[in-house]
This record gives C-alpha cells, sequence and structure tokens, in this order.
C-alpha cells in the first residue's frame, strides 16, 4: 500500500487501526486499574504512567514485526482464520466476574503487573492491527500513535461506552471480521491458487467475513444466554 496522506484509502485505513485498538483495549484499562489500585493516589498515576509506556512499547515491537512477516505465504491465512475467532470471542458475554489480576503494593510490582499482562492480552490487537496496515510501515506506527493516546486518555470512558452502546462491539466485531476477510483473501498462498480476480473481490471478501462474524457470533451469544437462563432456572 503506497502512502499517500491525501488518499481516502490510506485515512480508511488509519480509521480501521484506531477502531481495532479502541474495541480490543477495554480489558487493558481494567488490568491498569486493577494491578495499581493498592498503590497511594501519587504512586498510583507514575505506576499507570510506566506501565503504560512499557506495555505500548512492547505492543509496537510485536505489532511491526507481525506486520513485516505477515507477507509471508499462508501467514495472513492463519492471521485472518484466528481474527474471525477473536471477533466471535468479543461477541460473546463473559461467563465469570473480574480478571485474575493481583494488586500490587509497590510501584515497580504493579509496573511489572501490567506489561506483562498486556503482553499477554495483546494478541488480538497485534493481529488485527497488522492487518488493518496492509504490509504498510508507516501506516502502522502513524495509526498506532493516533490510537494510543487516545486510549490511555479514555479508556475509562471508552469502557464505560462499550458498556452502555453494545452496538459499539459489534461494530467493532463486524470490522475484525471485515479485515480478516481481506487478509484471507490477499495471502499470496491462497491468491496463487485463485485465477484472477476483479478488484472489488477484497471488498466482497472482507464483506463476507464482516457477515459470518455477525452471523456467527450472535448464534453463539444466544445459545450462551440460553444456557445460562436454564442454569439461573
Amino acid at each position: 500500500m503506497e502512502i499517500d496522506f491525501t488518499s481516502s484509502l490510506f485515512w480508511i485505513a488509519v480509521g480501521q487501526i484506531v477502531l481495532i485498538d479502541i474495541v480490543l483495549s477495554g480489558d487493558n484499562a481494567v488490568v491498569i486499574a486493577l494491578a495499581c489500585r493498592n498503590l497511594s493516589p501519587e504512586q498510583r498515576r507514575t505506576g499507570i504512567f510506566w506501565g503504560v509506556a512499557g506495555a505500548v512499547c512492547l505492543r509496537v515491537v510485536l505489532t511491526v514485526f507481525a506486520a513485516l512477516v505477515m507477507n509471508l505465504p499462508w501467514l495472513k491465512l492463519v492471521g485472518g482464520l484466528l481474527l474471525v475467532w477473536i471477533a466471535v470471542k468479543l461477541m460473546l458475554p463473559e461467563e465469570d466476574d473480574g480478571h485474575d489480576i493481583e494488586p500490587s503494593s509497590h510501584l515497580w510490582g504493579a509496573v511489572k503487573t501490567i506489561v506483562v499482562a498486556d503482553f499477554v492480552m495483546s494478541l488480538d490487537n497485534v493481529i488485527g492491527v497488522a492487518g488493518a496496515a496492509h504490509g504498510s510501515l508507516v501506516l502502522l506506527l502513524f495509526g498506532l500513535a493516533v490510537s494510543i493516546p487516545l486510549i490511555v486518555w479514555s479508556s475509562q470512558l471508552i469502557l464505560h461506552w462499550m458498556e452502555r452502546f453494545p452496538v459499539i462491539v459489534l461494530l467493532g466485531a463486524g470490522l475484525l471480521g471485515y479485515v480478516a476477510g481481506q487478509m484471507i483473501f490477499s495471502d499470496p498462498g491462497v491468491l496463487g491458487l485463485l485465477p484472477p480476480m476483479p478488484a472489488w473481490s477484497a471488498t466482497l471478501a472482507g464483506s463476507v467475513g464482516a457477515l459470518l462474524v455477525v452471523v456467527v457470533g450472535r448464534w453463539l451469544e444466544q445459545r450462551i444466554l440460553a444456557r445460562q437462563d436454564v442454569t439461573i432456572v
């Protein structure tokens, strides 16, 4: 993907990166709050700053690595299938309460907890953002530079919005499905098996991916809710 700051395609891709990061970073805000809740107010601010800084640096390194290797044959196919699973899982209700995060009573313990937890939870972000960047390192870094401050400053507000307006989660899952469909279709190994396709085929593949995620996610969601209702009764 060529970099053209006047191109609508460039800004659409940036928007996809920002939205993916917002939708998939809600849990990270909770982890930060849980890890720092036993610190004093002053230490809490410092812990959040260094924890987020370390987690962001680690995620940028992982995402850049993923974007660089994503053009190898069959990796986009694998990444796209993983992203479909992540998107469907995003739509499902939580089956347990809270996070298994131990609060720390000292500053650097909290920082370590934030960085390690974010590393474990970053697979979805890394795959989604790398796919939306279409192999462009400049686009990837630009999108992350826009989205990371937004997440850090407004994470609690984002969580509140996602709880109050579930349609945000649905749209986010659909976006992930769209990116996944395009990733799978643009995999060099997959393209080698297909005849020459028109330019609009990538959009069609993305739309199929989004529809698949929404339909399967809704179906599984209804099954889980029905099972939970039976258990309660």
